[in-house]
């Protein structure tokens, strides 16, 4: 993964130093097991525990020899333990380590992302609080459509991001599975006892069936969930982008001393990092894609999804941990143009309420399809003529025969619009 995106305690848990490191920390557990079921005398643990270790360079070398990343460490790891040695890795395969290892690897890389989620939901909640009630035009197909507050699109993000975090722990559980169950997942050399002794020791919880391999539908959920949440933050980076357009500029990223936004025009002060955030959200789903192809393999197992995994786990996990640190960053330090968001909001000359305006004339009997015609004529006139809504309205012989002209004052109201605020904030828990 690229350096810029990566914290060291993310980029740290992907190094090979680290995961030869949970290789071993499996091969040593599994050892211990052995010895406390009989396998292998009583007194190797300890003995190799403490000679064990490994040299990440002559692993390389020994690799390129042998031609599996396996081997190479096993035989390294012998020349440090000398002839007690032999008993490593007694009656497992190599997927029994590389799967349980990565079992590992993703609960601690989930640890760090949960964290980070969970701060931006504490970073969106506050941005809901402190703009419940700064009121903007809600908006559809990009045209105003009825007033909504700022807060409240916060709000929405905040419960999204809740339902993100549900997910991403459900499958941070599912990918916490490990399996010792030998070359195809028969415990024809070792008893089961020592699988679920080797996950209770990692804490992780046993496969209850696998071949030479754990199955990778847990896999592809995790990776899949890992793409979902990097499209909710395109949504809310594409969100902030459309909103900082010159036309709309309701709100702006922070633009730093000295940050220039173009080589050509000084002026510009571009939303470039909500575009870094969802141009990096394609990748995740790309991985996302290739983990779902992980998923058929040949019968108990092939080696397809290897080479894919030592791409796209590390990518994606950095990827995430970055864009969600990002989001957070940028959410701290928006910039919300309050009196804009209003200029805008009445720009549309009090059209926001024509859905109130439909409503009052039912009200006073008048059939749907009549009265929508009434309040669309009117509308016409602000579109073409330039007048308000209400200007329109209070012109229109036939509306005045329904609604006088109080009736009709009381229509153009924000806080009818607002009324419910508080209980829909109520619902989400902020």
């Amino acid at each position: 993964m690229i350096d810029r995106y990566t914290r060291p305690e993310m980029g740290r848990i992907w190094t090979e130093e680290a995961k030869l490191k949970k290789w071993l920390e499996v091969e040593l557990a599994a050892l211990e097991a052995l010895a406390h079921f009989g396998y292998i005398p009583k007194h190797i643990p300890r003995k190799v525990r403490a000679k064990a270790g490994f040299n990440l360079q002559k692993i390389k070398k020994i690799e390129a020899a042998v031609q599996h990343d396996v081997i190479a460490f096993l035989t390294n790891l012998a020349e440090h333990v000398g002839p007690d040695g032999r008993f490593v890795h007694f009656g497992l395969t190599s997927s029994d380590i590389l799967d349980t290892a990565l079992a590992l690897q993703l609960k601690e890389v989930s640890g760090l992302l949960i964290r980070d989620l969970k701060e931006l939901i504490s970073v969106l909640k506050q941005k809901a609080r402190q703009h419940k009630l700064t009121l903007m035009a809600g908006r559809s197909h990009g045209v105003h459509a009825e007033p909504i507050t700022f807060g409240l699109k916060a709000a929405l993000f905040y419960e999204e991001f809740k339902r993100n975090l549900a997910r991403l722990e459900r499958a941070a559980e599912n990918v916490a599975y490990g399996k010792i169950s030998g070359a195809v997942g028969t415990f024809a050399n070792i008893s089961p006892k020592v699988e679920q002794y080797v996950c209770k020791k990692l804490g992780l919880k046993p496969a209850p069936i696998s071949t030479q391999i754990l199955q990778r539908d847990r896999h592809a959920e995790y990776l899949t969930t890992l793409a979902i949440i990097g499209g909710s933050l395109e949504k809310l980076a594409t969100e902030f982008r459309n909103l900082q357009k010159t036309e709309t500029l309701e709100v702006e990223e922070q633009f730093g001393e000295g940050q220039k936004g173009s080589s050509a025009m000084p002026h510009k002060r571009n939303p470039i990092t909500s575009e870094r955030i969802a141009g990096l959200s394609r990748i995740l789903r790309g991985n996302a894609v290739a983990a779902l192809e992980n998923i058929a393999l040949w019968h108990e197992r092939d080696i397809t999804h290897s080479s894919v995994e030592r791409v796209i786990f590390p990518d994606s996990t950095i990827l995430l941990d970055y864009m969600i640190t990002t989001m957070s960053s940028v959410l701290k330090n928006l910039k919300v143009h309050k009196e804009r968001m209003l200029q805008n909001l009445e720009g549309s000359r009090g059209m926001v309420f024509s859905q109130g305006l439909l409503l009052r004339l039912i009200e006073k009997g008048l059939t749907r399809e009549k009265a929508y015609a009434l309040v669309q004529r009117c509308a016409k006139r602000v579109w073409e003529e330039g007048f308000t809504l209400r200007e329109a309205v209070l012109e229109d012989k036939q509306i005045l025969k329904y609604l006088n002209p109080k009736e009709i004052k009381s229509v153009f109201d924000y806080d009818y619009h607002t009324k419910h605020i508080d209980h829909i904030f109520k619902r989400v828990g902020i």
